[in-house]
Parts: C-alpha cells; sequence; structure tokens
C-alpha cells in the first residue's frame, strides 16, 4: 500500500504564534503515524514560486493523511496556523509502483 504525504509551503507572518501552531500539531500527528520528512531547511527555488518555509510528511496511508488533515485535533491546530502564517498544502498519494533502473 501506498504511503500518503502532506507537503507543505508556509509563509510564517507572526513566529511567536507560529510556535502555538507547532505545540498543537504533535498530537494529531503522533496519533496518525506522521513522520517528518523535510521540516523547513535549505532549499533553492529553481522553478516556480516559492514560499520561506517547506515541510514534507510522511503518513501510513494517503487514506490516514487525509484523515488527519480532517481531525478534531488537526482542525485546532490549523485555526492557530491560520493566524500565524499563510500555507498552501496538499495532501497527495505516494507512489508505490516500479523505479527508473
Amino acid at each position: 500500500m501506498a504511503k500518503g504525504y502532506w507537503i507543505g509551503r508556509v509563509d510564517v507572518l507572526d513566529p511567536e504564534a507560529y510556535k502555538a501552531y507547532v505545540a498543537a500539531n504533535a498530537e494529531p500527528f503522533a496519533a496518525f503515524g506522521a513522520r517528518f520528512l523535510v521540516r523547513g531547511g535549505a532549499f533553492e527555488a529553481v522553478e516556480g514560486n516559492a514560499r520561506a518555509r517547506n515541510v514534507v510528511i510522511e503518513f501510513p496511508s494517503y487514506e490516514v493523511a487525509l484523515a488527519c488533515y480532517h481531525s478534531p485535533g488537526y482542525a485546532h491546530a490549523k485555526s492557530l496556523r491560520e493566524a500565524a502564517g499563510v500555507a498552501d498544502i496538499i495532501v497527495i498519494e505516494g507512489y508505490d509502483g516500479p523505479q527508473p533502473g
């Protein structure tokens, strides 16, 4: 079964308020088996538009990734994030097929 992912691009407008979002998202992420693959870090926008912060979070499946996003626990965290920044987030199914040789 293919894993699920959140891909987020964020501009943090209020770093102090954003800390409340980070604290609040820990519980739903743990409950849904989230694993950070990318959490900030250096990057170069080689095509298109970018935001200041990038995140990739892995979940056991696409369905679990969607369930986490729509959960009451994450809804609370999201309300805190919306007061602290602007984000683009997609939930996407991973690829579980053949890879280049």
